[in-house]
């Protein structure tokens, strides 16, 4: 993945999730823990990683493509501190009919 120089907060439903600018490839990769806390409605973020740390491992296993597109990508807490953090790009969250 080339230079991600820009960091954006993007809402989804007036929920928080991350997102970085892959100036290289044109396009945005956004926090899987973020989207996962949004689509499983669950406010404590902590629970969110958790669910997703256990989907993930699960997708894994049957073979899934969805964990082989996930970068970690070093993104903003709230604590202030960067952490790596999975992320997918557009594509993974939304696919044309």
């Amino acid at each position: 993945m080339g230079k991600s120089n820009k960091i954006s907060i993007r809402f989804f439903d007036d929920r928080e999730v991350r997102a970085v600018w892959d100036e290289e490839n044109s396009k945005w990769w956004f926090s899987v823990p973020d989207i996962v806390a949004v689509l499983t409605d669950r406010d404590d973020y902590n629970k969110a990683r958790n669910y997703w740390k256990y989907l993930k491992a699960k997708l894994k296993k049957e073979g899934n493509e969805l964990v082989s597109g996930t970068n970690q990508l070093k993104l903003v807490a709230k604590d202030g501190k960067r952490y790596l953090t999975d992320t997918l790009d557009y594509s993974y969250y939304y696919e044309e009919n």
